[in-house]
C-alpha cells in the first residue's frame, strides 16, 4: 500500500536558509549600488500598479536602480545609525524608509530626478477599499451601453435593473459611490464597467542623499529625528 503524503514531514531549514540568503543578496546589492551611483533617494508611492512601475523602472534602467521590499532589510543595508552606516550621513535615509516606500539610486542630476518624479502619474481603475474621488450617480432610465446579457450581473451588483424590450434600464436612480467613502467590491466593478478611472498611481520624493549633502523634500518628518544637513 503506498504511503500517504499527508503525514510527510517537511523540514523548514531549507526555506529559512533560502530566505536568509535572499535578504543577504538584497543587502549586498544595495551596498554595491550605493558605491556605484551618485545619489540615493527615498520615495513613497500611492495606488501602486506593478506593470506601470515596471515600465518606469525599465525607462530609467541605464542610469538608475530601484529597490522595493522589506524596509527593515533596506535599513540594514544602509545602516540604521551613525555607528553602523555604510557612508557618512546615509543613516538619515534609512530612518525615512517606512510604510509604502522604496529606494532609488541614480547618476541622474537632482533636477532630472525631481522633474521625472513630479511629472509621473498614471490613471487606472480604483480597487475595492479605495476612496472614491467623486460621487457617481446613474439616473433612472435605459443603460444602452450594456447588452441585455449583462442584466443578471448588474442586478447582482445591487443595481435596480430590468429588461424592457431587450434594453437594460434602471427602475430608479442609483448611486454607485459617494465621494470620500471607500469603494465596495460592487462599486469597483461597476466603475470599471462604466470606464471611470479614480485611482492615480503617483511617486513622491521623500529625501535625497549625496556624498556632500542631504535634503528633505517633505515637511512634518520631525519624529524621524532626521534634520536636513
Amino acid at each position: 500500500m503506498p504511503k500517504s503524503k499527508r503525514n510527510k514531514q517537511v523540514t523548514l531549514s531549507k526555506t529559512k536558509k533560502k530566505g536568509r540568503e535572499h535578504k543577504e543578496t538584497i543587502v549586498n546589492a544595495i551596498r554595491e549600488s550605493v558605491e556605484k551611483y551618485n545619489s540615493v533617494y527615498v520615495f513613497s508611492f500611492e495606488n501602486m500598479r506593478n506593470l506601470k512601475f515596471k515600465e518606469f523602472r525599465e525607462q530609467l534602467k541605464p542610469t538608475s536602480r530601484f529597490f522595493l521590499g522589506s524596509n527593515k532589510v533596506m535599513q540594514v543595508a544602509l545602516g540604521r545609525s551613525a555607528a553602523d552606516e555604510i557612508r557618512p550621513g546615509i543613516y538619515k535615509v534609512s530612518k525615512l524608509l517606512r510604510g509604502d516606500s522604496g529606494l532609488f539610486l541614480t547618476n541622474l542630476s537632482k533636477e532630472e530626478v525631481e522633474s521625472l518624479f513630479n511629472k509621473y502619474e498614471d490613471y487606472d481603475f480604483a480597487r475595492t477599499g479605495s476612496i472614491a474621488t467623486e460621487k457617481v450617480e446613474l439616473p433612472e432610465g435605459p443603460l444602452e451601453q450594456f447588452t441585455h446579457e449583462m442584466e443578471p450581473f448588474l442586478r447582482k451588483q445591487g443595481m435596480p435593473v430590468r429588461l424592457n424590450k431587450g434594453v437594460i434600464e434602471l427602475v430608479s436612480d442609483f448611486v454607485v459611490c459617494e465621494e470620500g467613502k471607500p469603494l465596495s467590491p460592487e462599486s469597483a466593478r461597476i466603475l470599471r464597467l462604466l470606464e471611470i478611472k479614480m485611482a492615480t498611481f503617483r511617486l513622491h520624493l521623500i529625501c535625497r542623499w549625496g556624498p556632500e549633502d542631504f535634503e528633505l523634500y517633505k515637511e512634518g518628518l520631525e519624529d524621524s529625528d532626521v534634520e536636513s544637513a
